[in-house]
């Protein structure tokens, strides 16, 4: 039986055999892609190429691609661990064709591959072709079939519908008709029964897809019309998890050596068996998932959090623990102990999962930590919310309840409903779901973005001439209009352009378009495919015009400057800290710098002292670039250029060079590092367990941050008659402060007390309820140590209610002994009614509650509420 690595190998070796270059996996996390957050098919990372945008290094290509689908058009998270197919992460094996050859090909390679290089059974085989579609004006792909009858029986080629076997890379784009290959996995018995024909794309867990070859033959334009592509593209992926599944003879990709040394690892910690109950099951299997996300994805530099795409890991990661959590009894962190279980498995084929080992550990570790704690949380405000469903003998909780659950604090909805079964009680699902569509159509509102066509002007491709020029003639090859949130804008394709587009960490470039009299803002820079875009509210009257494209200099210098600096920091860190730190994320803008990078504890404020001193004396040494352009990348190596984890470089590299300080690096930089002028790094902070964060400022920004430094530090001595020494008159007025605060506290103490004798003997009755009411001018904080005192004295029969004053703000505090509780009188209800007459709110317990509100002329009438309602 062959194993997952000589199964993954002999693909990568046939193809290799049949003049395919075969390139590494791109990092699963997608960066400078604004249509994309995660490599979700092979073909991602050849979107350029298909394209058009940029030329192909080899005209056939093969490798193993490491893919994400949780969100968007290819949504399976809910689906995975409930069935035997389905992953978060999973490879693909692929092999395309740029412009080289087409179905014959493509066909007869994945037929031979299947059959005769690891030996499927060719009876087990079905091939699906597009069978047309009238709408688009297309005909079946009887080419495809005619191939394909070659290697199989008519019986065994299906006809496929515009759904299934037309694959399109989005709304508008290449597309064109597909030929998947599906084969039957039951056993002899079942095929008998019925025909594995009957049940292709049936979702039938033995009958499943396992290669889709795509035939990218056209190009769907913003009206929705077809257009033939000029160089036609073969793009095929194979589940390789699925592909393991049907060599190794199991039922589910669960049971293949994929998995298993995980889901063994799982069975170890937990004290459970897999195999023994349904649940338990799922459970394994959504772990065993979701920990190849989570490590891969913080491997490729995206750590869990609150925002885009370390939302969706996080979201993962809390389903991995909840499931733990729910039925495999696990109370406590215990992912990050399967990592080493994952690197032995997967770290031949992907090194970098070592190499971030600890990193990995301990941010897995912390997220579990975080969100245990959060479950915890979860389940009080559970409890309360099922005590008073209880009491007032509801059968079900509101939707909306368990919407906030699940949304403010992360709650899963199916914890919910199991910890409200066990208490005999439903939320009401119709109004959660309709609270989670709300939400939905906000979030796809806000997102959704009409692209019309490119409108193409001039043939040729872009070039970026920014290092050496922000102000250079140009045309414009290509625009198209967008629209978003109710606004147009419009995207513009320079041929030669100075304005650099978003990459890197650093942001893109603003400026003008100038012709004649005319003159367009540039309002941004994006890249999008590989091509730089260039934003604009308006179109040129002559988009045929030549224009003088100027870049926003202040702000491109500033950008510099900080790129520059960032550099520096990062080799300070290296120097202060130890050669573990890595850069993890930056941004750079005029205004600053924020770099994150690996490293597991506080920076001290003297390391961060030591950190800036070392970049400001490189400052000032004036140390000039040099500027390694479109170098070999082994060549880049041999520099010592230090390379980020989750980036793809290519063959030809950009090295930048600050003398020892040596980083591949596309953004724009100073000519000299004179030119940052100063560095102050104003905030050091936790973004993730093992990783810190940096704010600095330089240049002008640091100017102006002295600047009011200064000034306030001059206001603060003027509040101190500009006495000689500050620090020592501020300590001492501190310390005279805290004396007086004392002595205030202990006259409070002893007004409080003294209240309470007064009020003691002020005890009235009403119909058998001994009680005390007044009000008083005293803060909130003294009158509930007044109330508490009183409860002390008087444990029966006592109700207390104070209404007091402070700050033109009316409170109303009421207190009434666990007796008088007992007969039915409910505090927290009372005081929500009688504030309302002095426009307020508030709650509590049975037994103490306390209100606010706005009017203080109705403290009166509110406290005679609560007596009507006594």
């Amino acid at each position: 039986m062959l194993t997952s690595k000589e199964i993954r190998e002999s693909f990568k070796r046939f193809f290799e055999e049949r003049g395919h270059l075969i390139v590494p996996s791109a990092p699963m996390v997608v960066k400078d892609d604004p249509t994309l957050m995660f490599t979700n098919a092979g073909m991602n990372q050849f979107k350029d190429i298909i394209l058009g945008n940029s030329p192909a290094k080899s005209k056939r290509v093969a490798d193993s691609q490491k893919c994400l689908r949780v969100s968007g058009k290819h949504n399976d998270l809910e689906e995975v661990g409930h069935d035997t197919y389905h992953h978060t992460m999973f490879e693909m094996l692929g092999n395309w064709s740029f412009g080289d050859y087409f179905k014959q090909e493509a066909i007869d390679w994945a037929w031979e591959f299947l059959t005769e290089v690891v030996k499927l059974d060719p009876n087990r085989l079905y091939a699906t072709v597009f069978e047309g579609a009238e709408s688009e004006g297309l005909e079946r792909d009887n080419e495809a079939a005619a191939i394909w009858e070659k290697h199989l029986p008519a019986d065994r080629i299906l006809n496929g519908n515009l759904k299934d076997n037309f694959w399109e890379m989005g709304d508008t784009g290449p597309c064109g008709p597909c030929s998947e290959i599906h084969i039957d996995l039951r056993n002899d018995e079942d095929r008998a029964k019925i025909s594995g024909r009957d049940l292709v794309n049936g979702s039938h867990p033995q009958v499943i897809e396992i290669w889709n070859l795509v035939f990218m033959q056209y190009n769907r334009m913003a009206d929705g019309h077809l257009e033939e592509l000029p160089a036609k593209v073969i793009d095929t992926g194979m589940g390789f998890e699925r592909l393991c599944m049907a060599l190794q003879g199991k039922q589910s990709n669960y049971d293949t050596d994929v998995f298993q040394p995980i889901i063994k690892a799982i069975g170890e910690i937990s004290g459970k068996s897999y195999g023994e109950d349904a649940q338990v099951d799922i459970a394994m299997r959504v772990i065993a998932d979701h920990i190849r996300t989570i490590s891969f994805s913080i491997t490729d530099g995206q750590l869990p959090s609150n925002a885009k795409a370390g939302y969706v890991i996080r979201r993962i990661l809390r389903r991995a623990v909840r499931y733990g959590y729910t039925f495999l009894g696990q109370k406590q962190a215990f992912m990050y102990k399967l990592l080493p279980t994952l690197i032995e498995n997967m770290s031949d084929a992907y090194p970098e999962l070592k190499l971030q080992q600890e990193l990995i550990t301990k941010v897995i570790k912390e997220e579990e930590e975080s969100f245990l704690r959060t479950l915890a949380t979860g389940i009080q405000m559970l409890d309360k919310i099922v005590a008073t469903a209880k009491a007032n003998s509801n059968s079900e909780i509101s939707g909306v309840e368990a919407f906030t659950l699940y949304d403010t604090y992360g709650f899963p909805i199916d914890l919910t409903q199991l910890i409200l079964r066990e208490n005999g009680l439903a939320v009401n699902m119709e109004q959660f779901d309709e609270e989670m569509l709300k939400q939905k159509t906000r979030a796809r509102n806000a997102a959704t973005v009409e692209n019309g066509d490119w409108i193409v002007v001039n043939e040729g491709d872009c070039s970026f001439v920014g290092y050496d020029n922000t102000e250079n003639s140009t045309t414009i090859l290509r625009y198209r209009q967008t629209k978003q949130k109710n606004q147009t804008l419009y995207q513009i394709v320079l041929k030669e352009t100075p304005f650099y587009a978003e990459s890197g960490g650093q942001v893109g470039d603003t400026g003008v378009l100038v012709c004649g009299d005319e003159t367009i803002e540039v309002t941004d820079t994006k890249k999008e495919n590989n091509l730089p875009i260039h934003i604009t509210k308006q179109l040129p009257a002559d988009p045929t015009a030549t224009f003088t494209a100027k870049v926003d200099v202040k702000k491109r210098l500033a950008c510099a400057a900080n790129h520059s600096c960032t550099h520096l920091l990062d080799q300070a860190l290296r120097e202060v800290l130890g050669t573990h730190v890595e850069q993890k994320g930056s941004l750079v803008t005029p205004e600053g710098i924020r770099f994150d990078f690996s490293h597991f504890q506080k920076v001290t404020d003297e390391e961060i002292a030591q950190v800036e001193r070392i970049v400001n004396a490189r400052i000032r040494q004036n140390i000039p670039l040099t500027d390694h352009r479109n170098i070999p990348i082994e060549e880049a190596k041999k520099l010592g250029a230090i390379a980020l984890f989750g980036e793809k470089y290519g063959d030809h590299v950009r090295v930048v060079q600050f003398g020892t300080s040596i980083e591949f690096c596309g953004g724009t930089h100073v000519s000299a590092t004179g030119a940052i002028g100063m560095v102050k790094i104003i905030s050091e902070s936790s973004v993730a367990a093992g990783v810190r964060r940096i704010e600095a400022i330089t240049g002008e920004a640091l100017e102006n941050h002295i600047e009011k430094t200064q000034a306030l530090l001059k206001e603060i001595h003027a509040l101190f008659n500009n006495v000689p020494n500050l620090k020592a008159t501020i300590t001492k007025s501190i310390a005279e402060n805290a004396e007086l605060k004392k002595e205030i506290e202990e006259y409070a103490k002893e007004k409080a007390m003294m209240t309470k004798d007064s009020l003691l003997k002020e005890i009235k009755e009403l119909n058998g309820i001994r009680y005390i009411s007044t009000i008083l001018p005293l803060p909130a904080g003294t009158v509930k140590d007044i109330v508490f005192m009183l409860r002390a004295e008087q444990p029966e029969n006592m109700l207390v209610v104070i209404g007091s004053v402070q700050n033109d703000k009316p409170q109303l505090t009421i207190s009434a002994t666990a007796d008088l509780v007992e007969q039915g009188i409910n505090a927290g209800k009372i005081v929500g009614q009688a504030a309302k007459l002095m426009q307020g709110g508030g709650g509590g317990q049975a037994h103490f509650a306390t209100a606010g509100g706005k009017d203080v002329n109705g403290l009166k009438a509110a406290i005679d509420k609560v007596f009507e309602l006594i």
